[in-house]
């Protein structure tokens, strides 16, 4: 690996397409598009598609097969994500007064809050390369009903949170569960984000975007 400015890394060999890995995944990479809580295209984002770590890769396709036995595939929001995409955060966060995308992804939390409430960081584990933001899509055409929105700033998105139906809950647990026992690890304050928990470069982050030239290596 060759570690270079900050002790980035920009090697992406042993990172994977994962379309690639599981050809019947659904791809709505938010940060490609400019309906986030940002409100435009992050920096890093020049394709959308979703890259990740050989290893993670592998143990989501083993997550996949058992959930297309139950009529359910993978819909990945985000995988790896530069590090120039979570600068680009930083900046935006740091900006108290672009609210434009706030009625819809944090309308109970001051802008000015968000790094205290630990939704905006320098650093995120994306950037690591064996995490990914993902809901469960059913073979009927719809996804399953989580109770919140993706990238939701809010209580409500919290795994445990109580105060949702009974079927909502239900399909929190399931897609907890089946990641659990896979070898991911939840995030408490977001039900869609789990980072393989023996990812294979736990002190490392990647600055690579997401471009024409990963395509030539993969």
């Amino acid at each position: 690996m060759n570690n270079q400015d900050n002790n980035l890394c920009y090697d992406a060999s042993e990172f994977v397409l994962l379309s690639d890995v599981i050809p019947d995944i659904l791809l709505d990479i938010r940060y490609y598009s400019s309906f986030n809580f940002v409100g435009e295209r992050i920096d890093g984002y020049e394709l959308p598609l979703a890259f990740i770590t050989k290893k993670t890769a592998i143990a989501l396709k083993n997550v996949s097969e058992q959930i297309r036995k139950q009529g359910l595939r993978f819909k990945i929001y985000d995988a790896y994500r530069p590090q120039k995409a979570v600068d680009h955060f930083v900046r935006w966060a740091s900006d108290i007064n672009d609210i434009r995308m706030k009625e819809s992804f944090y309308p109970e939390v001051d802008k000015k809050d968000l790094f205290e409430a630990g939704y905006i960081a320098a650093r995120s584990a994306h950037s690591r390369g064996s995490t990914v933001d993902l809901t469960l899509f059913s073979d009927q055409g719809y996804d399953l009903d989580m109770g919140s929105a993706f990238d939701y700033f809010g209580e409500i998105s919290h795994p445990d949170y109580q105060d949702i139906s009974e079927k909502q809950h239900e399909n929190r647990m399931l897609l907890r569960d089946l990641m659990v026992k896979n070898g991911f690890i939840p995030y408490e304050k977001e039900w869609w984000h789990f980072t393989l928990a023996d990812e294979p470069f736990p002190d490392t982050y990647f600055d690579f975007s997401i471009s024409e030239d990963l395509l030539k290596i993969n």
